[in-house]
């Protein structure tokens, strides 16, 4: 299979590039600098350069291409900028997928997320609405979410992957991301919040894996454990050598009191018991010790 990917050298991409040549695909990978070109050709893939908000551009590069499916891994989140990041999921993914159909692409996989539910008690499951109403600056990732998901439908075969917090290299969550730095200036509040993580090695693997999915998936990616940040923060401070969070952690008991209420976690039981999937690691708790 010939596989065009936008965002070759983000986190995911980086991981996702070599276990799809290893798999035998033929992979044309765009990246926008020379150095990126050269991490392309070292995975034995092929570069191209180029930028996703020239729509003219990406679109000679897609004719120019004609590959089987695009693998959309493309975020902007190196500056922590919630805008830029809702930027290229809509207007980069509005110009990725003209160009996959104006180049007669039929099938693309997807990266989403899998925090944008609206709220609820539980951890949302793939047919929970999506947050449409949230105030900002939460309004503006979902609105980015919704644009994105809605764009890729529009091919006749697409797959969207909702991603979990991604921790481990190149992310926020390790030693030198940003969560990291946060951790060590005591800025993590170990609140009741619930989040759902996934490593990026499983990410990634997922990504590879979805090329075969049904058309029309949409699945959330996320590891076996939702947890409130009281749980889940001790155990990251403790990972990247930051001090414990302080104030000291409220007890356990009562511990769903004071959630935000989209604040709920993602639950994977249709990747794992539908699609087959099984992470490597199963929970945050052996996967922080990682990093």
């Amino acid at each position: 299979m010939h596989v065009f990917l936008a965002g070759a050298t983000g986190a995911v991409g980086r991981l996702l590039l070599p276990l799809l040549v290893a798999d035998g695909h033929r992979v044309t990978a765009l990246t926008r600098h020379e150095s990126g070109a050269a991490a392309v050709r070292a995975a034995g893939a092929t570069p191209v350069l180029g930028d996703v908000y020239d729509a003219a551009g990406l679109a000679r590069l897609l004719r120019a291409a004609s590959p089987d499916v695009v693998m959309h891994q493309l975020t902007d989140l190196s500056r922590g900028d919630v805008a830029a990041n809702a930027r290229i999921r809509t207007a980069g993914t509005r110009n990725l997928v003209d160009a996959a159909l104006a180049s007669g692409v039929r099938r693309v996989v997807a990266q989403s997320i899998s925090w944008a539910y609206e709220a609820g008690p539980d951890p949302a499951a793939e047919d929970t609405p999506l947050d449409t109403a949230a105030p900002e600056p939460r309004g503006t990732s979902v609105a980015g979410t919704v644009a994105l998901e809605s764009a890729v439908r529009e091919l006749p075969e697409w797959v969207v992957l909702r991603y979990g917090l991604l921790y481990g290299p190149g992310t926020w969550y390790t030693r030198d991301g940003l969560t990291g730095e946060r951790a060590r200036a005591g800025e993590l509040a170990a609140d009741a919040d619930v989040g759902s993580f996934v490593h990026v090695a499983d990410a990634a693997r997922v990504a590879a894996l979805a090329l075969g999915w049904p058309a029309g998936t949409t699945a959330n990616v996320v590891d076996d454990e939702p947890a409130a940040a009281r749980e889940w923060v001790p155990v990251f401070c403790d990972a990247v050598g930051a001090p414990p969070p302080s104030p000291p952690l409220p007890s356990a008991e009562g511990a769903a009191e004071g959630r935000t209420g989209w604040a709920r976690g993602a639950d994977n039981a249709y990747a794992r018991k539908d699609l087959g999937w099984e992470p490597e690691y199963a929970s945050w708790r052996t996967g922080f010790r990682t990093l």
